[in-house]
């Protein structure tokens, strides 16, 4: 399939500005929206002028907003752009996310901040910022996976075989055939009691392959509270995702 180009597109509404990806597709002959836990889409054929998407997007607005809501992403996050203050989430809390330049690209992680460093003539700023940001989320999520595990294997008498941390479209977390853990990216953002339940669900699987009660009460012997988060991933995980996919730019997988 030919790829599509993506961005972000900016559409004033009744009810407030709304914000969607905009996917340039070669093949795309009209107009279409759609929503998923990745948010609003709007493929856009060659050839379209701002002002048919613009009109296209009011008509449906109302729709749109439905589908938003439907998926808990009553709020439409922003783009990530270059030199602009923004927040984003970690671990559960907001921060400030600033900007600098510098001669090198860098991230610095302060209280209740973070800092991207980027040149001054970077070619590529946001793809750059983009993957400072990515390699800072997966070393913190790492992190705390390794404690987790570090508690929690004992308990189980069981370990992986591999850790990964990527990110996923739909899951929070898989075990492999070979016995190796995936963790979502977007694991990051949320509470470490939330990243904690999701390792000792992969854990459990180590003993129990599939969600018979015999596997929940071995997640449950790892995670007393594990209803709890597993809650607060159902009410807040699409728009952890969301977040997740304008901070570091690329589309989930799994």
């Amino acid at each position: 399939m030919p790829a599509m180009q993506q961005d972000w597109f900016e559409v004033a509404a009744p009810g407030g500005m709304l914000r969607l990806r905009r996917a340039v597709h070669p093949r795309a002959r009209r107009l279409r929206l759609s929503v998923d836990i990745n948010g609003a889409r709007l493929t856009w054929p060659p050839g379209t002028q701002p002002a048919q998407a613009q009109a296209f997007v009011r008509q449906h607005a109302a729709w749109l907003r439905q589908k938003l809501s439907e998926l808990h992403l009553d709020e439409i996050v922003p783009a990530l752009r270059v030199g602009h203050p923004d927040q984003l989430h970690l671990r559960g809390e907001s921060l400030h996310l600033r900007w600098r330049e510098g001669r090198f690209p860098a991230l610095a992680h302060g209280a209740g901040s973070v800092q991207l460093q980027l040149p001054a003539h970077s070619a590529r700023p946001l793809a750059l910022a983009q993957g400072l940001l990515r390699g800072f989320l997966e070393a913190e999520l790492r992190r705390d996976a390794a404690r987790a595990l570090h508690t929690l294997v004992p308990h189980l008498g069981l370990a992986p075989s591999a850790l990964q941390v990527r990110p996923l479209k739909s899951l929070w977390g898989s075990l492999d055939t070979r016995d190796r853990i995936t963790l979502d990216l977007a694991l990051a953002l949320a509470p470490p009691a939330v990243a904690r339940y999701v390792v000792a669900h992969e854990l459990a699987h180590l003993r129990v392959r599939n969600h018979s009660a015999r596997f929940w009460t071995q997640v449950q012997t790892l995670d007393r509270d594990f209803a709890q988060q597993r809650a607060w991933l159902r009410e807040h995980g699409a728009q952890l995702k969301l977040e997740l996919m304008r901070l570091i730019g690329t589309a989930a997988r799994g």
